[in-house]
């Protein structure tokens, strides 16, 4: 948590007028909230099953650091492909009084699990207070106007995040074969001062042992705010920051088979094609398109260029994308299938809010991976 690429090969975004297929266009950034407190830690979800002749409904939420204001987090929702968003829910309605909301994930079933159905939305979220961090899941089976507790997926200490102490931070959601998996930060192992890990539910009420997916060389060294992504048929990518002193978090990554196997996976510093180590609150998403294996696509919070990988993950083949797009703390991607191919890269929607430590509204857009 951070509470705490030269021009060789580079890529540039299209502009505006750009068309793509089916009708989709590059546009924004537009407005998703503006907040007098600003927010930041912005997640999206695509929702399935679009009505014929409509783009797909986008839900969209963040998180606010104004503990005057009630709990929860706020969901936007658009109906146009992001282009406009009106309020839509909250979660938890009440905001559980006394207790702060931070680092929100949206999920949406790929099919039935758990005992609910396919397309269902899930919330993961670190609630919190003085004393405690709680990583914690709900659920909407009525596309995000309602939502209910499922279960606590891990519990901390006190939200210090400085080594020694024991909170759990920022988690991600990912269903695999027969499991859901929370990846999360996890200060509470006494041989670390932070670790990345996940832990599994077949049921969404119970969760399994706490696996490692990443641990510093060092005690004092605090890899964070993992992602993942697949990008071919037996092969995932987690991005994360490693924070190697309380200023600098340089990206870094590890390739594995498997996702629930990444703790065996070496781990490679993100950097382009003239050196440059992007930091800071990654996150990470696949596009079909842009070439045989697809394209790696990463943001991190030190700068408003993408870094896109189309060698499956290659440590030597990482270039930038420069893009209209404000940076912002763990912008988040989404990449829109069927709007490219592999010989043509395709469209990301971007949803983003301030950078770390600043104030900016909460804004969206879509951007081409030329």
């Amino acid at each position: 948590m951070a509470l705490s690429l030269g021009t060789a090969g580079a890529a540039v975004a299209a502009p505006a007028s750009s068309s793509g297929p089916r009708g989709e266009v590059p546009f924004g950034p537009v407005t998703v909230a503006d907040l007098e407190a600003g927010g930041s830690y912005a997640r999206a979800v695509q929702l399935s099953e679009p009505r014929p002749g409509r783009s797909r409904t986008l839900l969209a939420t963040f998180q606010q650091f104004d503990v005057e204001k009630p709990g929860g987090f706020q969901i936007s929702r658009s109906d146009d492909g992001g282009r406009t968003w009106r309020q839509w829910s909250k979660v938890p309605d009440d905001g559980e009084p006394g207790r702060i909301w931070l680092q929100p994930y949206l999920y949406e079933l790929p099919r039935a699990f758990g005992g609910l159905p396919k397309g269902a939305v899930l919330c993961a979220a670190n609630s919190l207070d003085f004393s405690s961090t709680r990583i914690v899941l709900y659920a909407s089976v009525d596309r995000g106007l309602t939502w209910r507790f499922l279960s606590t997926v891990a519990e901390g200490g006190p939200p210090r995040a400085e080594n020694g102490n024991t909170p759990v931070w920022e988690p991600f959601l990912l269903l695999h074969r027969d499991r859901l998996l929370c990846y999360y930060s996890d200060q509470r192992d006494p041989s670390y001062g932070q670790k990345l890990a996940h832990q599994s539910s077949r049921d969404l009420r119970h969760w399994g042992a706490v696996v490692d997916d990443a641990v510093g060389d060092e005690y004092s060294q605090r890899p964070g705010m993992i992602t993942v992504a697949q990008v071919h048929r037996s092969l995932w990518i987690m991005t994360y920051e490693y924070g190697v002193s309380d200023t600098y978090y340089p990206v870094r990554y590890k390739l594995a088979p498997d996702p629930e196997s990444f703790g065996r996976s070496p781990a490679h510093e993100l950097l382009d094609q003239d050196g440059y180590a992007p930091s800071a609150a990654p996150t990470v998403a696949w596009s079909d398109s842009g070439g045989p294996g697809g394209s790696i696509v990463v943001s991190a919070n030190s700068d408003a260029d993408f870094f896109v990988n189309r060698a499956l993950g290659d440590p030597g083949r990482w270039t930038r994308l420069s893009s209209p797009m404000p940076r912002g703390y763990s912008r988040f991607t989404i990449p829109l299938a069927g709007t490219g191919s592999r010989h043509r890269p395709g469209l990301v929607f971007v949803v983003t809010g301030a950078p770390y430590g600043e104030q900016a509204p909460v804004q969206a857009g879509v951007v081409q991976l030329d």
